[in-house]
């Protein structure tokens, strides 16, 4: 009988903590709706000792444009030593799942990347048989618990995705909403090598259907933002975004003393041609112009339409000749490319975070103030100023 007393009790508090668990995890993802910090935020319930504490935890997204799955992000240690040394610091410190959580924003900022996240998005693979496992997962209901070192799965042995990620002991769970799957999340115990258990799965399903909600309200949340910050015309960023963007970068950048600069950009006789070709084209060369913008400017570069025939770059980590570089090459490449049958140029004033001002208006000034004398010395000019 007391045997059964004890059973009972530790079941019940097993049952309180998952409980709290998932009290815990539905309020931090009701603090955000953007993507990357949803998306955090459920591989920490995943990984956190506070959490289903797995070692590691992957979230790979389908692109439906380019009909590929693609890893978005992975929390977990890369090896032992590593593991040991993030478990130690969560314990020092005392870090709850809210703190954990919080963290996230410090890596966001960080010049470097963790290890395991950049490993993880640099994995893609076509949504065809061709990818294998990750491929089958998406067509199943309830996640898959697999174990390559048993005999029974040896067809998985070459497995793209096993391999890259010398995968063993695993659980891969099918993101699916409203009848349509949006990724899977791969989890395991790569550094403990703790049995998955019949009651982990339980605990796994449950958080998995949650979380694939949550990740679902995110991207509607997230499309309907890019939308509404998005020039029709263009694609690129608007004014609006722009001013937000200037805002954050240049706050991040008085914070970890890092170089920025902004990029000023005016196509030249641009009311001429809209005169002589007419407004539809003229709406053709800004289109053009705009994908040589995003094609010829950096990744982390922020390109928008500033308005009318202008338009604007927000250059992270660059200084001004850095700036000046692109500001050529950008050029070079309008002038040679043929639009319309026109010779289209374009002129740019450069200006930098703290040479030319700490304010974003001073800094917007003088980028302007830059142009307008690359227009009065000729036009089709780089200014620096």
């Amino acid at each position: 009988m007391e045997k059964e007393i004890e059973r009972l009790k530790k079941e019940l508090e097993k049952a309180h903590s998952q409980f709290y668990i998932f009290y815990e995890l539905t309020q931090a993802m009701r603090t955000t709706l953007h993507l990357e910090e949803i998306s955090y935020i459920i591989l920490t319930g995943l990984t956190a000792h506070h959490g289903l504490s797995f070692n590691r935890a992957l979230l790979f997204l389908i692109d439906n444009e380019k009909k590929t799955i693609n890893g978005f992000m992975g929390i977990g240690p890369i090896d032992s030593e590593e593991a040991n040394k993030i478990w130690r610091a969560i314990e020092d410190q005392k870090m709850d799942l809210y703190a954990l959580t919080k963290a996230y924003q410090k890596i966001k900022e960080a010049k470097d990347t963790p290890k395991f996240m950049e490993i993880t998005r640099s994995l893609k693979f076509p949504l065809t048989e061709e990818a294998g496992l990750i491929y089958d997962a998406l067509r199943e209901i309830v996640p898959l618990h697999i174990d390559v070192t048993k005999e029974n799965s040896g067809k998985y042995q070459d497995d793209p995705l096993i391999k890259k990620l010398s995968l063993k002991e695993f659980v891969i769970a099918p993101l699916w909403s409203k009848d349509n799957p949006l990724g899977v999340i791969v989890v395991d115990n790569c550094i403990t090598a703790k049995n998955i258990s019949e009651e982990d799965m339980k605990i796994l399903t449950i958080f998995i259907n949650q979380a694939a909600g949550a990740i679902e309200n995110s991207k509607v949340f997230e499309n309907t933002l890019i939308k509404a910050h998005t020039d029709a015309l263009t694609d690129l960023w608007n004014y609006g975004y722009f001013q937000y963007r200037f805002d954050e970068e240049l706050m991040k950048a008085v914070n970890q003393n890092y170089k920025l600069s902004l990029m000023m950009l005016d196509l030249d006789n641009f009311k001429k041609f809209n005169d002589t070709f007419g407004h539809p084209a003229g709406d053709t060369v800004l289109k053009i112009v705009a994908g040589i913008l995003k094609d010829t400017s950096r990744k982390i570069d922020i390109v928008a339409r500033y308005g009318g025939e202008e338009f604007t770059l927000i250059l992270p980590y660059a200084n001004k000749e850095e700036t000046g570089i692109i500001a050529e090459r950008i050029k070079k490449t309008i002038e040679e490319t043929k639009i319309l049958n026109s010779n289209i140029t374009i002129s740019i004033g450069v200006a930098s975070f703290d040479e030319d001002g700490r304010k974003k208006e001073e800094i917007i000034k003088k980028a302007d103030l830059a142009l307008y004398r690359a227009k009065t010395e000729g036009k089709d000019k780089v200014v620096l100023f």
